[in-house]
């Protein structure tokens, strides 16, 4: 019988079961997210938001069975006291080309990261400095992440732009996600040099866009539109890095790229210890808490929550907020109206 009512579960359910709470109890509002990766991040974002006339409670989409993803969190019956918060994958960007997208668009109960995925989340720029400091506990600037994560997306930006209309005409098979990968990961980084990484990226997108416009000369039509169409949802060529896949951008672009500057960071302290070290048994001391101490770069990148500033992130809460504004009127406005009625 229980499982039957499970199998049942809906918003109209959960909002009687919170009347049974009283009139004055707090709203529990249930969050489906697609999997345990997923937790944090909403539970992170969406605290903020939390009044004493609702919280909310995040959770995996199932709750009969083992199965995660997001299709499994689309699927519950949806409303106001049970929402969806996914991934955008490309399906911000698709606009409703795929049913997917369509309902990831349109659902007014339904909310995602704008972004790639939460992966590009911890990939933001303005934070990766900090990231550095947390797992080298050294607090030289040694590279400036902002600059450079900016002119690789204005880089990229017009090959991302190919990769959407590949994908928004049925022909990705022959541009996909991972062919974009191929060509905008970096093969290394001079960190004193960065312009010649640049360089570098700049003539295989280049060759990779003549390379399509032979390919598919029906894009020549089509492909400035969606580039403004593209402009107009709020990408900018300054941020295309939030929006590729998001293990993508990590593996073949951040991942890398602090693990480089980590790396130089952390033998330029073992190297002052070398040199400050008055004997031998204390250099070996200091070396060994100093590496006790440091950690791995990707964990710390799990860890840091710096893009909580992110305007994107922004962006998602203020749309959790409207929404909330919009079904969970204040208190005092509810009484008012309760009162005219009553008249």
């Amino acid at each position: 019988m229980a499982k039957r009512l499970t199998q049942h579960l809906d918003s109209s359910y959960l909002q009687a079961l919170n009347r049974l709470n009283g009139k004055d109890a707090r709203q529990k509002i249930v969050v489906y997210v697609e999997s345990f990766d997923d937790v944090l991040f909403w539970r992170t974002l969406l605290h903020p938001l939390e009044t004493e006339r609702y919280y909310f409670e995040v959770m995996l989409p199932s709750r009969t069975t083992l199965c995660k993803g997001k299709k499994v969190a689309l699927a519950n019956r949806l409303g106001p006291y049970m929402i969806a918060c996914v991934d955008a994958d490309y399906d911000y960007v698709m606009q409703g080309a795929t049913e997917t997208s369509k309902v990831v668009c349109t659902s007014p109960y339904v909310f995602h990261t704008y972004a790639y995925a939460i992966e590009s989340f911890q990939c933001y720029a303005p934070a990766l400095n900090h990231v550095c400091v947390m797992a080298t506990l050294n607090d030289r600037r040694l590279f400036d992440f902002e600059t450079f994560l900016t002119q690789y997306s204005e880089i990229i930006w017009p090959l991302f732009v190919w990769n959407v209309w590949a994908y928004r005409h049925g022909v990705h098979t022959q541009f996909s996600m991972l062919h974009l990968h191929h060509v905008v990961a970096l093969d290394g980084l001079d960190f004193y040099h960065p312009e010649r990484t640049l360089d570098a990226l700049r003539r295989r997108v280049n060759g990779k866009i003549a390379r399509l416009q032979s390919q598919f000369p029906q894009g020549k039509s089509s492909y400035k539109p969606l580039l403004e169409e593209l402009l107009r949802l709020g990408l900018t060529p300054q941020t295309t890095y939030l929006y590729m896949r998001g293990h993508d951008l990590w593996d073949g672009v951040v991942g890398p790229m602090l693990t480089t500057i980590c790396d130089a960071l952390r033998r330029e302290r073992e190297k002052e210890i070398h040199q400050l070290a008055e004997h031998q048994v204390q250099m070996q001391n200091e070396l060994a808490a100093y590496q006790h101490a440091t950690s791995n770069v990707e964990e710390m990148a799990r860890k840091y929550s710096a893009y909580t500033d992110a305007p994107l992130y922004r962006k998602v809460q203020e749309n959790i907020r409207l929404f909330l504004d919009k079904n969970f009127p204040q208190k005092a406005n509810s009484d008012v109206e309760e009162k005219c009625e009553k008249f």
